[in-house]
């Protein structure tokens, strides 16, 4: 008797560890069922992450993050001759904020803010040049107008802007500058000089390249 419960203890404890190994490959398919559906869900999560909003703005921000890596490549490679000391960066966790990385003191990050105005002119500077050539992926553009700014140069980095612009044109593109620094006139081509007469009157002369 005992003989016969022991086989049958047995046969029920086989049928208990086979019963358990077929729950455990049924587990584990079902694990990768749901991994390869979470895999192909991913895509549709983040398109939904990305314009859940009802106004669309994460999509739009999203989409214009992405042109802001491109305007920043562009921008950097013209800082590499205004400003070689300064590149841009976006802000980490927001897509359009930028920040400064000053590479005269071991790359340390400072805010846009932080910079002078000579400074400040040049990223502007740097930035403009990058949106025109972005911008202009099917569309030549063909002037430039910079209005202002110079005077917050010192001669070097004014030196410094002046070259790039000559080298602008020289490439097809036709530079003007407003400004009211005396000496950037020695340094163009031609100009138009505006001069106040007074009672609301002034006088234009023109002075064309030689």
């Amino acid at each position: 008797a005992e003989a016969v419960a022991a086989a049958t203890a047995g046969g029920v404890l086989a049928e208990q560890l086979r019963a358990d190994g077929a729950a455990r490959v049924r587990r584990d398919r079902a694990a990768e069922a749901l991994a390869a559906f979470d895999a192909g869900a991913l895509p549709f999560e983040q398109l939904d992450e990305l314009i859940g909003s009802s106004d669309g703005k994460k999509l739009r921000d999203f989409a214009q993050s992405l042109t802001l890596d491109r305007l920043l490549t562009a921008a950097n490679r013209h800082l590499d001759d205004l400003a070689p000391r300064y590149q841009l960066e976006r802000v980490g966790g927001l897509d359009l904020e930028l920040q400064v990385v000053d590479r005269e003191l071991g790359d340390d990050v400072r805010a846009i803010a932080s910079l002078s105005g000579g400074e400040s002119f040049l990223v502007s500077l740097a930035l403009a040049l990058a949106l025109s050539s972005v911008s202009a992926r099917n569309v030549r553009v063909r002037t430039l107008l910079i209005d202002e700014g110079f005077g917050t140069l010192d001669p070097a980095a004014l030196d410094s802007a002046l070259s790039v612009l000559d080298e602008l044109q020289r490439s097809g593109c036709q530079v003007g500058i407003i400004s009211h620094v005396p000496g950037l006139k020695e340094r163009v081509g031609a100009y138009v000089e505006v001069k106040k007469r007074g009672e609301g009157q002034s006088e234009v002369t023109v002075r064309a390249a030689s």
